[in-house]
Formats: structure tokens, C-alpha cells, sequence
């Protein structure tokens, strides 16, 4: 393969990708219902969760279990403050609120998080029909006190939503010959300082 064709592939997959962009557009918001959530503060609903914002991104994770759904909350944490500027921004799984604060607390994420459950909301609202708790993001939009559905898409290894595996392609590597681990810390054969109540 010479550079030139992947040159090329690289504008096709731009022209297509500003053709995804105007098509999302121009797709017609579906109405959806004021599901409810689970925080640590009690039970809110989407409708509360756009937080006086007109538009509303939902960050599926399928929970702390998950090394996939880490790594691209890792990814989409640093953007928040950005995101933030445009629309309100929640990450939901089905864990429970104070499980997910502490993986959060982990992981060092900002996000304002609710739990699902694995209730109606992931039934009706997944990005894969019938797949439940999937990783992915949903867009909503607020107008006259109704809530809609602007769009949503999947996370998966490959996809244009985690940096990571462009990189990994530019090394001519895939998601075939790398997998995300929680920590990448390896325990020397020999602790300096003795290794006395190490956590591996």
C-alpha cells in the first residue's frame, strides 16, 4: 500500500465523516420520556439532568467492571471543561451512585454521574436496539419543557470517539493486539524498599 492511497483514504473518511455531520443535522429529534435516575443525592431525572442547558450528553458506560468503558471516559474527561461550555455532560451505568464515586474518585473523573440501574432508560435508550448496556453516548435535546432525542452512537475498539486507536494504527498495531487494563504499574522483581504490604 503506498502512502499516496492511504492519503487518500484519509480525505474520503474526512468528506465522509462532513457527511455524517450534516446528515445527524438534518435527522428528525425523536420525543422521549423523563426517565429516572439514581444519584447520590437521590433520585433526578433526565430532565433535571440538562441543568437549566437547552442540550444534554449522555455518556454510556457499562460501570467500573469495564476496561473498555474506562478508557474512553479517560479520554472524554480532559474535554469536559470544553464540552461543558456547550451542553450539559452526565456519565450513567448501572452501578450503584457511591460505586460510582469511587471509581470516579479512582480515575480522577469530573464528570456528574447517575446510576440507571439497568432500567427502562438503557432498554429504550441504547445506542445498539436491543443491546442494553452498551457503551456509547446519546445526545438529547430540551424545547418547551419536552425532551428529545437528537442522536446517539456506539463506543467501540476502532471508533472516532477514543484517540487511542488512530495512534495505535499509525504504529500498525489494532485493537486485535492491544487491550486497555485499569493500571499499567508492574511489580519489580526487586521492591527497594522491601515490598512489606505491597498491593499488587
Amino acid at each position: 500500500m503506498s502512502v499516496a492511497k492511504v492519503r487518500e483514504l484519509e480525505k474520503q473518511i474526512y468528506e465522509l465523516g462532513q457527511q455524517l455531520h450534516q446528515l445527524r443535522r438534518e435527522t428528525e429529534p425523536e420525543e422521549v420520556p423523563d426517565y429516572p435516575f439514581q444519584t447520590l443525592e437521590g433520585t433526578t431525572s433526565l430532565g433535571e439532568m440538562f441543568a437549566g442547558r437547552d442540550r444534554l450528553l449522555v455518556i454510556h458506560n457499562m460501570g467500573q467492571g469495564c476496561r473498555y468503558c474506562t478508557v474512553w471516559a479517560d479520554g472524554i474527561n480532559p474535554f469536559l471543561p470544553h464540552l461543558e461550555t456547550a451542553m450539559s455532560v452526565v456519565l450513567v451505568s448501572r452501578d450503584d451512585p457511591a460505586l460510582q464515586r469511587r471509581f470516579a474518585n479512582e480515575r480522577g473523573w469530573r464528570f456528574r454521574m447517575a446510576s440507571h440501574g439497568g432500567g427502562d432508560y438503557i432498554r429504550e435508550q441504547g445506542t445498539e436496539p436491543g443491546q442494553g448496556n452498551t457503551p456509547g453516548v446519546v445526545c438529547y435535546q430540551r424545547r418547551e419543557g419536552r425532551i428529545y432525542r437528537l442522536g446517539g452512537s456506539s463506543f467501540g475498539p476502532g471508533d472516532q470517539y477514543c484517540s487511542l486507536w488512530p495512534l495505535l494504527s499509525l504504529a500498525g498495531l489494532s485493537a486485535e493486539d492491544w487491550t486497555p487494563q485499569f493500571s499499567y504499574w508492574k511489580r519489580p522483581e526487586h521492591m527497594d524498599d522491601g515490598g512489606a504490604n505491597l498491593n499488587d
